[in-house]
């Protein structure tokens, strides 16, 4: 499982998952991706089972890029402790997923076993995802810069 090597402060304060992601938004590495339709925490634990999911159907012809890491701690007290005397310790780490992000990306030359993969990771993770493509996000951008001009020429 993946959690930081070192970190500066033991605890900090929880990060908001509200809102849009700001980058992290597009398939960079792979042909296909998964995307976050609503933020959340997602645990390394879940990281870990989406990815042995993605890569024991895949075997050995794929390529897996995990986009998210679990860099925030939660902490918790122990069981039967009093309130009060600090906070506790540090008990998992999660990595902070906003709408829109891009969390995993595969490449494998089957279109159809990637697809599969990738929904076999999907029910490992507690949000609700979508399967994204290179050529989907590509194909908005298109369609965004054609309405634009579009709408400059009608105004002229």
């Amino acid at each position: 499982m993946a959690i930081p090597k070192r970190y500066k402060y033991p605890a900090v304060h929880r990060l908001s998952y509200e809102g849009k992601a700001k980058g992290c938004k597009n398939v960079d590495f792979g042909t296909l991706g998964l995307r976050a339709e609503e933020g959340s925490y997602i645990t390394e634990r879940q990281i870990e089972a989406a990815r042995i999911a993605m890569t024991r159907y895949m075997k050995r012809g794929g390529k897996v890029w995990i986009r998210i890491f679990p860099q925030l701690p939660i902490t918790r007290k122990p069981a039967e402790v009093r309130m009060g005397s600090g906070k506790g310790s540090i008990d998992h780490w999660v990595a902070v997923v906003k709408k829109g992000t891009v969390m995993f990306e595969v490449d494998y030359p089957n279109h159809d076993m990637a697809k599969e993969a990738l929904r076999l990771a999907m029910h490992k993770l507690p949000i609700k995802c979508k399967i994204v493509g290179r050529e989907d996000l590509s194909n908005k951008k298109t369609i965004k810069q054609e309405l634009g001009e579009n709408n400059g020429n009608a105004s002229n």
